[in-house]
């Protein structure tokens, strides 16, 4: 059985793999949709941060994409002066997000992006919601609040 770790392992190596294919990625991460990051690869940024702003923004994105009538939602793209965001669907409950310069050929972005969600897929459908943080039981001797 693979084990936490080693799917972590695998996906923080694909996102390695991604940045060395396109060298204008200044950062990689995969979050859930929920907005928790699972694993990054990213220089300069709060990368929970951005993957809860992701989730934000593919939630958005999912709404504007059904109130025009389309399926199966799949990708953004946000350029600016900067550099691009670009966030792509991998599989169930994921998401892949690239940070890149404004040097980065976006068509090759997207290409590579493409190769690399069916791996992520992959991965995070092999890990059966492994990824879910542990949350604490509430400490006994902290009282319940007041019910209303």
């Amino acid at each position: 059985m693979t084990t936490e770790t080693q799917l972590r392992g695998e996906l923080l190596a694909e996102l390695r793999r991604l940045r060395r294919t396109v060298p204008e990625l200044t950062g990689c991460l995969v979050a859930s949709t929920d907005g928790l990051l699972i694993v990054d690869d990213a220089d300069m940024v709060v990368a929970e941060g951005v993957a809860a702003l992701a989730a934000a923004c593919l939630g958005v994105s999912q709404r504007i994409a059904d109130s025009a009538g389309h399926q199966d939602f799949q990708e953004v793209l946000i350029s600016s002066t900067g550099g691009h965001v670009a966030m792509y669907m991998a599989g169930n409950g994921a998401v892949l997000v690239l940070l890149a310069d404004h040097r980065a050929n976006v068509a090759r972005l997207h290409h590579e992006a493409r190769r690399a969600i069916a791996v992520v897929a992959r991965i995070v459908a092999a890990a059966a919601l492994t990824f879910s943080p542990v949350i604490p039981e509430p400490s006994p001797s902290i009282p319940e609040p007041a019910r209303w």
